[in-house]
C-alpha cells in the first residue's frame, strides 16, 4: 500500500485523477463509529450474524461419561475429574411402575444399577425396558441414604459405588459447591 491509495491508483491520482491529496499517496481512512452503534441493520431472527473470529484450535469437548469410565477404571482419570465428568453427565437408570430407583439386593450391600448409555442399558434390562434419564448430580441428591451405585453392569468396564463412596462424593460436590 506505501505509494498507492486504496484504489490502486499512483499519487496525486485518488479518485477521478483530482489529486486532492496531500500528495503523500494515503487515503485518509473515514473516522470509526462511535462506540456502540451499529453498522446496518441486525440480520432478520434465526439469520445468522456477523462472522465472528474463530479460535485457531476448537476447545476440546469433555469426555463423555462412557469415556469418563474407562478412564477411571483404567487409572487414566482421577476420582475428581471423574465426578466432575459424572456430575454433569445423562446417567440412564431403568425403572419400574412406581417412580423411583431399582436397587439390587443380592450384593453386600443394595446397589442401583445406572447406565452411560441407552444401548448399556438395553444390553442389560431388554430392548422394551422402561427406564428414566437422570444427572450425576440428581443422582447424587436423590440416592437413599445407604445404597450405592453400579455404572456399566454389563459393560466392559463396569464401575461400583459403594454406599461408602456415594457419601464421599456428595462430600466432595458439597465442598466443591459451598466451599
Amino acid at each position: 500500500m506505501y505509494g498507492y491509495d486504496q484504489t490502486g491508483a499512483p499519487p496525486g491520482q485518488g479518485h477521478g485523477g483530482h489529486g486532492g491529496h496531500s500528495g503523500h499517496g494515503y487515503q485518509q481512512a473515514p473516522p470509526p463509529p462511535p462506540y456502540g452503534a451499529q453498522q446496518g441493520a441486525p440480520p432478520p431472527y434465526g439469520q445468522p450474524g456477523p462472522q465472528q473470529q474463530q479460535p485457531f484450535y476448537p476447545e476440546p469437548s469433555p469426555p463423555s461419561l462412557q469415556e469418563a469410565v474407562r478412564g477411571f477404571t483404567t487409572g487414566s482419570m482421577s476420582a475428581e475429574d471423574f465426578q466432575g465428568v459424572f456430575s454433569s453427565s445423562k446417567v440412564y437408570c431403568p425403572r419400574g411402575d412406581t417412580p423411583g430407583f431399582l436397587a439390587l439386593h443380592n450384593t453386600q450391600q443394595p446397589v442401583i444399577p445406572m447406565f452411560t448409555t441407552l444401548k448399556e442399558l438395553r444390553a442389560y434390562a431388554g430392548k422394551e425396558s422402561k427406564y428414566f434419564v437422570i444427572t450425576g448430580a440428581e443422582v447424587l441428591d436423590l440416592l437413599p441414604s445407604g445404597y450405592g451405585f453400579v455404572l456399566d453392569m454389563e459393560g466392559e468396564h463396569r464401575v461400583v459405588f459403594d454406599a461408602k463412596a456415594v457419601e464421599e462424593m456428595v462430600d466432595f460436590a458439597m465442598r466443591r459447591m459451598y466451599g
